[in-house]
């Protein structure tokens, strides 16, 4: 007993704080009680008859001196949430706070609308393919990589034969007429009919949370391969000619004298003259790890990049063994040509929440965020010397003659970077 008494008899001073969200009953002639007319902070000595305490009370702007119940109210406050909580709750208003903040319009990444996420790019990843390269904007990372594979004439259903000489006259009446156009439709028609270009696109378990394991394919990676491949039909990056395997004969001897040795030159010409007995085809796989909002470009990108990287081995055709043959020496390998190199950059259109009143904000690059906000979506695939080779518009009309011009502009910007960085490499 001793012991507890000498312990309560340590305590010589107690302060005791009263939170804001807790009411606290005043009990009749209890020390706070007394605070009623003392202000926000106060300090009680000792109280008769009891042992040395002391209570201070600090900022009580809720006692209320009319209260007949002797009871103190809290104060309610606005509950409040964190950044990614409030982009749950409420996306388009966690959004729209972002654009109209401080009268610069700032997306939650950090970048202006027009501004674009940094790329990554590093080619000759895949050892076993003939080119692959591997491409990162923002959190969307991708992996290309293109394989060759030979295709015989004689596998072809209804294929006629091409002919050298027919070649070389059509390509010197194509240049001679300057009719350049009809060629490269002639090539792209001649490839999407023998099928010489296969893109794939596959969305990796795990790249997104929409993307869980044992699912079928998904409808947006088919969507995607369909749009590389109608890309690169309709974009003129490859040529027909680069993908063809001639045989050519070597040169025979002289011709005899005689009308019989004659009869059997000119047999013999006509046996061995050269045509094309196989093609190359080209097998693109793009493989997404991460995926965080504008897919296309970042496939597009890395395919562009893997083509660059891509070396096709010398292919000549044996006749003897009836075969075509390729060579292991890398130094025969051949740089597979580009003749153009068409960038896409992909818009979309915000419209904002009521508050926004009616206003619109033009976003280039979304992110996996602003992705699933805007309605309208608008993708510009810019070539050469500024030449628009494709765009792709759907879901809604807010993009005018005006708009479209300014995002060509930046088309051409996007492009002008991504040629500089597949020449160069990586900053």
């Amino acid at each position: 007993m001793s012991d507890r008494k000498g312990l309560q008899m340590e305590f010589s001073y107690v302060r005791c704080r009263v939170a804001e969200t807790l009411p606290l009953e005043l009990a009749p002639g209890s020390p706070a009680k007394r605070l009623r007319a003392a202000g926000n902070s106060q300090s009680f000595g000792p109280i008769p008859g009891r042992t040395k305490f002391a209570l201070q009370i600090q900022h009580p702007p809720f006692l209320h001196n009319g209260n007949q119940n002797n009871s103190i109210h809290h104060r309610t406050t606005p509950p409040t949430f964190p950044a990614h909580t409030f982009a749950k709750l409420a996306p388009p208003t966690y959004l729209t706070a972002h654009l109209t903040s401080k009268g610069v319009p700032i997306r939650p990444s950090g970048r202006s609308p027009t501004q674009f996420r940094t790329p990554t790019c590093h080619a000759g990843s895949l050892t076993h393919a003939h080119g692959s390269a591997v491409v990162r904007c923002g959190d969307t990372a991708g992996v290309c990589g293109v394989r060759g594979e030979i295709l015989r004439v004689e596998d072809v259903a209804d294929y006629r034969p091409k002919m050298a000489e027919e070649e070389e006259r059509v390509d010197t009446e194509m240049h001679s007429f300057q009719n350049v156009r009809r060629e490269k439709r002639e090539d792209s028609e001649e490839m999407a009919r023998l099928g010489l270009l296969v893109p794939n696109l596959e969305l990796a378990t795990g790249c997104s949370p929409t993307h869980l394991p044992g699912g079928p394919p998904s409808t947006l990676a088919q969507t995607l391969s369909q749009r590389i491949l109608t890309l690169l039909h309709t974009s003129n990056l490859l040529s027909v000619h680069d993908l063809r395997i001639w045989f050519r004969p070597p040169a025979s001897a002289p011709i005899c004298r005689g009308q019989e040795h004659e009869v059997m030159r000119e047999e013999e010409e006509e046996i061995v003259k050269a045509e094309v007995k196989a093609f190359w085809v080209l097998y693109i796989d793009i493989l997404f790890i991460s995926l965080d909002g504008n897919p296309f470009d970042a496939a597009c990108f890395a395919l562009l990049a893997a083509l660059c990287n891509t070396r096709l081995p010398h292919a000549w055709y044996d006749a003897d063994r009836e075969l075509v043959l390729c060579s292991d020496d890398p130094a025969e390998s051949k740089q597979l040509h580009l003749y153009d190199m068409p960038v896409p950059l992909s818009f979309g259109v915000f419209e904002g929440d009521e508050e926004a009143k009616g206003k619109k904000w033009i976003l280039a690059d979304m992110d996996g965020f602003e992705e699933g906000l805007c309605r309208e979506n608008v993708t510009i695939v810019v070539g050469e010397e500024k030449r628009v080779v494709r765009i792709e518009k759907d879901g809604g009309g807010n993009v005018g003659g005006r708009d479209m011009r300014r995002l060509v502009e930046l088309a051409v910007q996007r492009r002008r970077e991504w040629v500089l960085m597949l020449r160069d490499g990586p900053p």
